[in-house]
């Protein structure tokens, strides 16, 4: 054992956040840390840490382990050193022994001291041993790794915002390779591709790691035990969340039965009582029976406590078919460019999921798109447009010196004062708290402040900037399930994969400064993504193979400018037919890419029929809906199969006309 609670109970002034706990981490442990907003998972990992002591119980840890724990609270940390030195500050020991070299090293040109030398030699070693050589090396993949770009590395840490600055700590820390590593909503500050990364290094970590985290994708890959804490309990599972999630209904529901099975054995018991307990012959049989359920240990009736947000968007008026259009659009900041004459279309009952590494600029294409962003090009609004912004960084969207309600008022919704109560207290806020000020909110209460605002617009498209940022799971897949119902559309950027794979019908990524669309699911695209990058790899493989033999034929070699290999000489009776083919490929890709559309669009209309409940009350018209589902669903894999081998195909051809 590394570290553990035995019979921990703590307490947060008058509140319990856990009572007579116990749980041991050990060695090469992955586990995830999971609870709903509020039940006290950052102070449990408090009181880990040592920060806080328990009320009773122990925390036992062994002397020589050590401990790394990412959270917030780190942000306060400030300094002019580059962020190489701040990440390497994980070295303190090699460092220190690098100065002792040094200064051994200068002693030794002044003297030829045998006894110096050996020092000198052994300090050598031992920097050898600890991998000194290296430090620098792995200190800048890890920054890396993590989505730092090479120029970054010299430039000073307080030039980065809050969340880079969070990167750097996460880097200092896993280079410093504790026993335990701790971190809490590590995802929260990173993209898809440092996410990406950060698995895999994890993967092959030596050390233990709790994660407290709201990626379902995440926990899933990282984790192989899950400890939920629960009405001031700890609940251990062997297992990742999805094991979580299915073992977790079992116990509810054999809890439950239990729980039904004893109340009709109390309900037999107390019914024979009262029958018997006045006749002479039956009364000892009857007091037995009291006694016997004096002594029953009761199970207790399943009654999930939850914070359950009620969110329910309503759209006031249906807008055009097309919501905003972007033509020739592009965008700089300095030397930065974001994009270049790229163009947008986005449409009724489209659910797009904006994605990519940060500082592509996926925030300032959302912005661009609401028009709060000015760039080169021009941006078309539909007709009845109606939108509704939620913004990653709170601070730009909610008046910090506003009450709750008085927020609320502010979104000139026309609903009265005890509307507007009501429905915050859909969101948490009861009574008295809706008069508290924004700036004493947590970032999860204020996440649900900017949801509520959402909600109460009653807009007919939503740009929703990293919504899931500080909503525990439940909460996550509450917004998930709304999101769906929504009949509005949705442009959103998210690092969350399971949040865009449960809401996203389109993907949009910012390559090379230019906007691509991918017309699917995030499923589809990751899978289309890699055979891309298959075929790709199999191209450049074919490429260099033929680039060899041509180099292998050359009778003669020159001296001039290096030589270029030549595309394969094709006739022009040959390129000319080849050329007709592209075009008319393109102009089938460009039908089918309409009929997909029109498919998806059929798909969601017969999604929306089975969901009513009166479809259900006519058999015909309900074996008909299934029926059409079924078919409408077999055309859009058939279309996306057509689709991946004709991309293929043009991209063949243009490589070979272009």
């Amino acid at each position: 054992m590394l570290i553990g609670l035995n019979n921990v109970t703590f307490e947060f002034g008058a509140r319990v956040i856990v009572a007579d706990a116990t749980w041991h981490i050990h060695p090469g442990e992955r586990i995830g840390l999971i609870g709903y907003n509020g039940t006290g998972k950052s102070t449990l990992l408090k009181v880990l840490t040592g920060e806080y002591q328990p009320s009773a119980g122990t925390v036992e840890k062994s002397r020589d382990t050590t401990i790394g724990y990412l959270h917030q609270d780190l942000l306060g940390f400030d300094t002019n050193d580059s962020i190489l030195e701040v990440a390497m500050g994980a070295f303190e020991k090699v460092k220190q022994l690098e100065k002792e070299i040094e200064e051994i090293g200068k002693e030794l040109e002044a003297t030829s001291d045998e006894k110096l030398l050996i020092k000198y030699t052994d300090k050598l070693h031992e920097l050898e041993v600890l991998g000194g050589y290296n430090i620098h090396h792995k200190t800048e993949e890890v920054l890396q790794g993590l989505g730092f770009a090479n120029a970054d590395l010299q430039r000073p840490y307080k030039q980065f915002s809050g969340g880079w600055r969070m990167r750097v700590l996460l880097a200092k820390m896993i280079l410093q390779q504790p026993d335990v590593l701790l971190l809490d909503e590590p995802t929260n500050h990173l993209d898809l591709p440092s996410i990406e990364w950060l698995e895999k290094y994890l993967q092959h970590y030596q050390g233990s790691v709790v994660i407290v985290s709201h990626d379902k994708y995440f926990l899933d890959r990282m984790v192989t035990k899950i400890v939920e804490l629960y009405q001031q309990q700890l609940h251990i599972y062997s297992g990742n969340y999805s094991y979580y999630e299915t073992e977790k209904q079992l116990r509810i529901e054999m809890q439950q039965r239990a729980y039904e099975n004893q109340q009709d054995y109390i309900r037999q018991q107390e019914r024979f009582i009262e029958r018997f307990k006045a006749k002479a012959t039956k009364a000892t049989q009857a007091q037995s029976a009291m006694k016997r359920l004096d002594k029953l240990e009761r199970v207790e009736n399943v009654e999930l406590e939850r914070p359950n947000l009620r969110i329910n968007f309503q759209v006031d008026k249906q807008p055009g078919k097309v919501l905003v259009t972007l033509k020739n659009a592009s965008k700089k900041f300095g030397n930065l460019t974001i994009m270049e004459n790229s163009n947008a279309e986005i449409n009724r009952g489209d659910k797009i999921a904006l994605i990519g590494a940060n500082g592509k600029g996926k925030s300032t294409m959302l912005r661009m798109v609401a028009g709060t962003e000015p760039f080169e090009g021009e941006r078309v609004w539909g007709h009845n447009v109606d939108e509704s912004f939620y913004a990653q960084h709170q601070l730009e969207a909610l008046d910090l010196n506003n009450t709750i309600l008085d927020e609320m008022k502010s979104c000139g919704s026309g609903k009265t004062e005890l509307e507007l109560r009501s429905l915050l207290g859909c969101f948490l806020f009861g009574g008295d708290e809706v008069e508290k000020k924004i700036k004493v909110l947590s970032g999860g209460e204020k996440a649900r402040v900017a949801l509520a605002k959402v909600i109460v617009s009653k807009a007919n498209f939503l740009l929703l900037d990293e919504p899931t940022n500080h909503l525990d799971i439940h909460s996550v897949e509450l917004l998930i399930e709304a999101l769906k119902k929504y009949e509005g559309t949705i442009i959103l950027v998210s690092h969350d994969r399971y949040f865009i794979s449960k809401t996203a019908n389109t993907i949009w990524e910012i390559v090379d400064h230019e906007l691509k669309e991918f017309k699917g699911d995030y499923q589809e695209y990751t899978e289309w993504k890699e055979r891309m990058a298959a075929n790709r790899k199999q191209q450049l493989a074919q490429e260099k193979k033929a680039a060899q033999e041509v180099k292998a034929e050359e009778p003669v070699k020159t001296t001039a400018a290096p030589a270029q290999v030549a595309k394969p000489a094709i006739n022009n009776a040959v390129l000319n037919e080849q050329k007709k083919e592209l075009q008319r490929l393109q102009k089938q890709f460009s039908k089918l890419e309409s009929q997909l559309t029109s498919l998806n669009q059929e798909k969601a209309n017969l999604e929306a029929d089975l969901g009513n409940p009166e479809s259900y009350s006519d058999k015909t018209k309900f074996t008909q809906l299934e029926s059409n589902y079924s078919a409408v669903k077999q055309k859009i894999t058939a279309a996306n199969n057509e689709y991946e081998k004709m991309f293929e195909k043009i991209m063949e051809l243009e490589a070979i006309v272009g």
